[in-house]
């Protein structure tokens, strides 16, 4: 008998409930995982509130690390004792341990630790697919990223820094300033006190951005076309205020024939060649030092519930993990 956190319904975090339940043996094309580190993403939320909806009743969580116990039929590219990990789903991760297809894993490289696995994949494929993919950076590029001090915008400070790219990054408190300058960011804005528009312009003295990375939406979203230089591209990849409300389109033609795109990282991953595309460049940066974890929270699994609180309440730095 293993255990994993189960939601009957949508709602706050006491949805959350620590339930135990048996597996049965992994079938064809499927491995047994016993998890040993998962990642707390953004999305969690948005699957548990029922933005995101899943059917009911439903295991939460994308990404986790763990050892292989057991393979099925026709299973070759992995065998029992094998470290291994994934970065986007099958949804599900919030478990002692799981049976998921083997295409959706990877091995995890001896560089890399479990807790380190699950603190990165989810973030740091999304940073991949964001900044080499979505919108292709290039030296000497400056570009807007939001909360960029959350999991996500950690590691984008430091990916950015090392590709040659200046960024400007919104935080919401002094302390998370800091933290951010820490991880590459080269300006700081705290939307809690400072109009970042007018500081973006003011940066780039007046020529706006050819990218904003925004992960914030609802509350971020107007600005963020503000600060778009001519024919410039918004990619709006969350909703941590809330869905962005409609908009005609005629509004981009207004302000400068704007790209405006709403990526997951499901679609960049979606193929056994994206998936190893965007992982290895993930274990490559990791192993050449441009990014690492900063896992500044842990919590036991069958405490989610007070981790998904933290979250959003945005108490959180760097990456959350759960430790079944």
């Amino acid at each position: 008998m293993s255990h994993a956190i189960v939601m009957e319904k949508t709602g706050g975090p006491d949805v959350l409930n620590w339930s135990s339940r048996s597996l049965e043996a992994p079938g064809a094309g499927e491995v047994r995982l016993r998890q040993t580190a998962i990642g707390l993403n953004f999305i969690d939320t948005y699957h548990r509130t029922g933005l995101y909806p899943l059917p009911l009743p439903a295991v939460p969580g994308l990404e986790a690390a763990g050892v292989v116990e057991a393979v099925g039929e026709g299973v070759t590219s992995f065998k029992v004792g094998d470290r291994a990990a994934y970065p986007a789903g099958p949804v599900g991760a919030y478990a002692e341990e799981r049976n998921l297809p083997a295409a959706k894993l990877v091995k995890l490289p001896d560089g890399v630790s479990d807790e380190d696995a699950a603190a990165l994949m989810l973030k740091a494929c999304t940073v991949e697919y964001l900044i080499f993919r979505t919108f292709a950076v290039k030296p000497g590029d400056t570009v807007l990223f939001h909360a960029a001090a959350g999991g996500v915008g950690l590691i984008a400070c430091q990916w950015l820094k090392a590709l040659g790219v200046t960024t400007i990054g919104t935080v919401g408190s002094d302390a998370k300033a800091d933290l951010a300058r820490a991880h590459g960011c080269h300006h700081t804005i705290n939307y809690g006190t400072e109009d970042f528009v007018a500081r973006v312009m003011e940066i780039t003295k007046g020529e706006g951005v050819p990218v904003v990375y925004d992960s914030v939406g609802k509350d971020t979203f107007r600005g963020s076309l503000e600060v778009l230089r001519r024919r410039g591209t918004l990619v709006t990849f969350g909703n941590a205020t809330g869905p962005v409300d409609p908009f005609s389109p005629g509004l981009l033609a207004q302000k400068g024939s704007l790209y405006i795109t709403r990526p997951t990282l499901m679609d960049y991953v979606a193929t056994r060649e994206d998936l190893e595309l965007c992982t290895g460049r993930v274990f490559d940066a990791i192993a050449r030092g441009h990014i690492k974890a900063d896992i500044n929270q842990r919590y036991p699994l069958k405490d989610a519930a007070e981790a998904h609180r933290a979250l959003e309440a945005r108490e959180t730095t760097g990456q959350t993990i759960l430790l079944p």
